[in-house]
């Protein structure tokens, strides 16, 4: 036992203090994996508190993020821009110690975590970035890009689907360089993990081709040492299970009382069990030197070697070194001119269009990145330079399979590793799959791309299982996202354009699968910057149409049915609502003229478009799951062409 290793318990007291300060938390993972993290910090891991965002740095994913306080207490020793205030205001409001890890809130934090099992495949996505760019950028003798993934997942996260999902893609990758503990306690929440599952984890590890370690007892701090030392030299990802006891030296440890409620009066009895006798938030000088030493001086001592080394490889490698450099900061160079002469003016599906564009960045981008789950040839979404694999790391497609959760996950894992533009793709409707990862994407503030194809109840015979109804509804919702539905090359190229431009936030590029005009634009690219714009405009209008993505074009056709009926009208492609809400009011105003009567046309949820129309115009839309038919005997069912559409018009401004 570590009853008396001083330094180890300075990161358990000092979480549970700040959970029990709080009075919010999970102090059990705090007092049983602390071991873990202790040796990872102080004895393996090269990470550098001075230069948080040293590239080739070891990643640490804390995927079981409900135990924040263990991680900003190993964070606040080592030196992070972590003060001990912060640390006491654990769990408040705007402090630097929100309930779960949240990246680019707090110094040395990897990846947002929290909701179970995303972590995990976030770590995944991590792996494979190290592994492809080694591959790419590495020269004999000059390992530039060599570091390792290191993960923390609990037994919630094991039980989560993504993590499967994740499980058996990086076994059937062989990322070596990932090494994830399992925090095995035994302990869930609501009970033992016995009641909720019963598989032998290791065999389930083995059977996805992983390397697989035990140790018996979590405080045994040389076997954990030993074990990521034997994690090193295997040609495939580990996966250790350390038995711990969860809430250790508490008087209800090992129960599931001690898993997501503070300590309270019992953090006494804990105190005394670690010998711990400094006062409340009280560290010794004696602790933090040996913390500074044994991981801010190293990892400093790594970062200069690195550092050396890049200053070599760039004299022996200048272009290679440059392209890194540009990669890790996110610089792409796109000639406009060159894009925009992608457009042969032809009438097709905006998934042709959106696999011509992708194909063109992919040759300008090189570290553009991604693939489809197992629908690369329905999607037109393809990575360049042939597949990744094992024996094939410079391959820029990435064969997901059908693993749409944990191909979200990895998406970001490979952003947040920095040096790559990953993008990952499918049918509209299994947006639903990846929805929780793209709302990490949203909140982290991560460049990544998402591309659908299938985008309504065009999908026809497929019928309802397979169309779209509230996605677009769902992710319009979200914030921090761009969500472009392009009517047609011109807005694909446009949408594209705008999304790399973005580094913001993650892009979501909805495509149909149907062909669709090529519609006349004056001055494409700056107006989908702002998110929807006047397609056509009539002096005197008295009816606005606003439309996106395949509507725009019947809306064009409506408008000229109206015409021949007196009427005057304006036409809206609204490309990106998330972008157009932001715009000024003026410019709103200019686009949705209030003085028309206005009506909006979509092949989707009518949620979200009452707030364009005023007291008198109509959404026209699907509030209804779809039907399996050929694609017209759909439309003309629910009423959906321009001459129906256009009668009901004119029967609601008599």
């Amino acid at each position: 036992m570590n009853k008396n290793n001083t330094n180890l318990n300075a990161l358990r007291i000092l979480g549970i203090e700040a959970i029990n300060k709080a009075n919010s938390g999970h102090p059990g993972i705090v007092l049983g994996a602390a071991p873990i993290v202790y040796t990872l910090f102080t004895k393996v891991m090269n990470i550098n508190p001075n230069n948080p965002e040293w590239f080739n740095r070891d990643r640490f994913v804390l995927s079981a993020g409900h135990g924040s306080g263990l991680l900003y207490s190993a964070l606040h020793l080592s030196g992070f821009n972590l003060p001990l205030d912060e640390v006491k205001k654990f769990r408040q409001l705007n402090s630097l110690t929100p309930g779960h890890p949240e990246y680019k809130h707090t110094e040395g934090i990897d990846s947002t975590t929290g909701p179970l099992g995303q972590g995990f495949a976030m770590a995944v996505g991590m792996a494979l970035a190290e592994s492809h760019l080694a591959g790419k950028y590495n020269t004999k003798g000059q390992k530039i890009v060599d570091h390792y993934t290191y993960v923390l997942c609990g037994d919630g996260d094991l039980q989560e689907g993504v993590c499967q999902e994740a499980i058996s893609f990086a076994g059937r990758y062989k990322l070596n360089k990932l090494i994830v503990f399992h925090d095995s306690n035994d302990i869930q929440l609501d009970a033992r993990v016995e009641v909720a599952q019963s598989e032998d984890m290791q065999a389930r590890f083995k059977a996805a081709n992983w390397n697989v370690l035990k140790i018996e007892n979590g405080e045994d701090l040389e076997a954990i040492e030993k074990a990521i030392a034997n994690a090193k030299k295997s040609d495939k990802p580990t996966y250790i299970e350390v038995k711990t006891v969860i809430g250790l030296g508490a008087t209800n440890q090992g129960t599931q009382k001690v898993h997501g409620a503070p300590l309270g009066n019992d953090i006494e009895t804990v105190k005394k069990y670690f010998n711990w006798t400094q006062p409340e938030f009280e560290v010794s000088s004696e602790v933090y030197d040996f913390w500074k030493t044994n991981v801010a001086t190293r990892g400093q001592a790594e970062n200069e070697k690195w550092d050396q080394l890049f200053t070599q490889y760039a004299k022996e490698n200048p272009q290679l070194a440059t392209q890194l450099q540009n990669a890790i900061v996110a610089k792409f160079e796109i000639d406009q001119t060159q894009l925009e002469a992608l457009n042969k003016k032809e009438e097709q599906a905006t998934r042709v269009s959106s696999g011509t564009v992708l194909n063109y960045l992919s040759e300008n981008i090189p570290s553009l990145i991604g693939g489809s789950a197992d629908l690369t040839e329905s999607t037109k979404a393809k990575g360049a330079d042939g597949n990744y694999d094992f024996n094939a790391l410079t391959g820029r497609n990435i064969m997901y399979g059908v693993r749409e959760f944990a191909m979200g996950a990895i998406n970001n894992g490979i952003a947040l590793h920095k040096g790559l533009l990953p993008f990952a793709s499918g049918f509209f409707v299994f947006s639903d799959y990846l929805k929780p990862a793209i709302r990490l994407s949203a909140l982290m503030k991560i460049q990544a791309l998402y591309i659908f194809t299938h985008d309504s109840i065009a999908v026809g015979e497929d019928g309802p299982t397979h169309q779209p109804i509230e996605q677009l509804a769902m992710l319009r919702s979200m914030p921090n996202i761009n969500v472009f539905r392009p009517c047609d090359m011109a807005e694909t190229q446009a949408s594209y354009l705008a999304a790399i431009n973005d580094t913001t936030k993650p892009s979501v590029i909805i495509a149909t699968r149907q062909n669709l005009k090529e519609l006349e634009h004056n001055n494409v690219f700056e107006d989908v910057k702002k998110g929807a714009y006047l397609i056509t405009k009539t002096d005197n209008a008295n009816i606005t149409l606003i439309a996106s993505g395949s509507e725009v074009s019947l809306a064009m056709d409506v408008k000229n049915i109206l015409e021949t009926k007196g009427h005057k009208v304006n036409v809206v492609s609204m490309v990106n609502m998330n972008e157009f809400n932001k715009q000024d009011r003026s410019y709103v105003d200019s686009i949705i003229d209030k003085n028309t009567t206005r009506f909006s046309i979509e092949l989707g949820s009518t949620f979200g478009w009452h707030k364009f129309l005023g007291d008198n115009g109509k959404a026209f839309g699907i509030d209804t799951f779809g039907y399996s038919a050929p694609f017209n005997d759909v439309i003309n069912h629910i009423g959906f062409t321009a001459d129906k559409i256009s009668n009901e018009i004119l029967d609601i401004i008599k």
